[in-house]
């Protein structure tokens, strides 16, 4: 797999980094110890500044460049997922019910893999800023960054990311222009009734009869609602209601989320919901309320930074293993909140065969870590070049 010359001199190097953050993962934004690891490499490789504590745990370092320009910055998650890890590796999480099951290790690694490569050539002009986040799986950690101060104190003009991908080929890189991720959004729907004696229905006011109705047409909300070129995905994954044959309960529980690529229609169907839900509970004689657990934004790559990205990928690894136009996913990230606010892109590199994310068997590939760690130096040199 292509890489840059000096990065694949300390790619051992980046192999220990990474199995270090495995072994010692932390879950949303308690990534003290990750952090402290993080800051402290930085410092090793001479970044002119590193900036701790924003958004919580967040940390950002700035390597200044060869003479005046912009500032472009460069994004890697840091937590991990609440889940055992069963791989049985030498390096294995040493934290019980906490495991690096998405890469965000592997991403520490080709950012900080940058770091060290960007601090010692300074090939660029401007000036790179290095942002690590906590928070992605659960709890907004780059909108907390942003909310901190981010883009006030490092005014970035375009900023990137990577995700790694099992099952793509390793070292292969995808992006596209526009959505690439959806917007989530989870409903909970409470239904309040009069429940009594199954045998006298007539009685009660029966809250499952209004359940069965509302989810049946929430089941239409997205054929009805959305246009044949757009897509959306509502799913109903919960309904809890009574607790034995003979009783009809007072209350039941619809549990759900909403999936969408375009905001103007992720209004429409939540304003649709909302409708759905009050009119279904008033023509049942019960009271209903809804409340909607608003989620990631879509991750909505800016069209030329998407082309930009996909060229820079294309010189590094070849044109034949870069698809600039891949099929969006209904799946979240909250790199989305800064792709609201500066344009950029979002990357996927691949690492071969193995587990799939958020699996207990996961495994970053560590051969492909210098890969990024080249994709993102050669974004920096790219988009800004040193004067002739």
């Amino acid at each position: 797999m292509p890489v840059l010359n000096r990065i694949a001199g300390f790619a051992d190097e980046m192999t220990a980094w990474r199995r270090h953050l495995h072994m010692h993962p932390e879950i949303g934004f308690e990534c003290h110890e990750t952090a402290a690891y993080v800051a402290e490499r930085l410092r090793e490789f001479g970044v002119d500044e590193v900036h701790e504590g924003i958004g919580k745990t967040g940390v950002v370092a700035v390597i200044h460049g060869r003479g005046a320009g912009p500032m472009i910055g460069l994004r890697s998650d840091m937590d991990a997922l609440a889940m055992q890890e069963t791989t049985g590796k030498a390096y294995a999480s040493t934290v019980a019910g906490k495991m690096h099951a998405c890469g965000h290790d592997g991403h520490m690694t080709m950012l900080l893999g940058a770091a060290k490569y960007l601090a010692e050539t300074r090939r660029f002009s401007g000036s790179v800023a290095l942002i690590f986040q906590p928070a992605e799986e659960d709890g907004g950690g780059g909108k907390a960054m942003i909310d901190d101060g981010l883009f006030d104190r490092f005014p970035v003009a375009q900023v990137y990311a990577i995700h790694n991908l099992p099952g793509l080929e390793a070292g292969h890189m995808q992006t596209t222009p526009g959505p690439i991720l959806a917007a989530v959004d989870d409903f909970e729907i409470h239904i309040t009734g009069q429940g009594g004696h199954a045998a006298h229905p007539e009685d009660t006011r029966d809250p499952l009869i209004a359940a069965v109705a509302m989810v049946q047409i929430l089941q239409s909300l997205v054929s009805r609602n959305t246009g044949p070129m757009q897509q959306a995905v509502l799913s109903v994954t919960q309904i809890h209601a009574g607790t034995a044959s003979n009783v009809i309960p007072d209350t039941a529980f619809i549990n759900g989320t909403l999936r969408t690529f375009d905001p103007e229609l992720r209004e429409t169907l939540l304003r649709r919901l909302d409708e759905v839900v009050e009119g279904t509970a008033s023509a049942h004689g019960l009271a209903a309320r809804l409340d909607v657990l608003e989620g990631y934004p879509a991750t909505i790559n800016d069209a030329e930074k998407a082309a930009f990205a996909a060229e820079v990928a294309a010189d590094l690894v070849g044109a034949d293993n870069v698809d600039p136009d891949v099929e969006r996913g209904m799946g979240a990230e909250d790199f989305s909140f800064m792709l609201e606010r500066k344009p950029g892109a979002f990357m996927y590199l691949g690492i071969g065969p193995g587990a799939s994310l958020h699996n207990p068997g996961y495994d970053f590939n560590d051969a492909v870590a210098p890969v990024g760690a080249s994709y993102f130096a050669r974004l920096v040199e790219t988009a800004q070049p040193l004067a002739d």
